[in-house]
């Protein structure tokens, strides 16, 4: 790919707005916009032919996992959750750092 050709295409493209002020944030520490670090990454793929970095599901350890499952059973109704509000929820946590 030649770098030095015109640039006369535009990406629109949606992200989450603190996904891209975390990222601009990073970019600005090393001197990048948010189109540089775009191109960056698409000249990037185009040389490997492929995503420049490895893609893999996430690993999550036991407790999470089973805060997940618990999440998505209170959730479809398969359980009830144990506090009537966040706050008593909240009070029970602080009780529970204090003790």
């Amino acid at each position: 790919m030649n770098t030095n050709t015109i640039k006369n295409e535009i990406l629109h493209i949606r992200v989450n707005q603190t996904t891209r002020q975390e990222a601009e944030q990073i970019f600005e520490q090393i001197g990048l916009t948010s189109a540089q670090a775009v191109n960056i990454f698409l000249t990037k793929v185009v040389n490997t032919n492929g995503i420049p970095f490895d893609l893999k599901a996430p690993e999550f350890n036991k407790e999470t996992l089973s805060a997940l499952q618990e999440a998505k059973d209170i959730i479809s109704g398969k359980i009830k959750p144990n506090h009537k509000s966040i706050d008593e929820l909240f009070d029970e946590a602080k009780r529970e750092t204090n003790a």
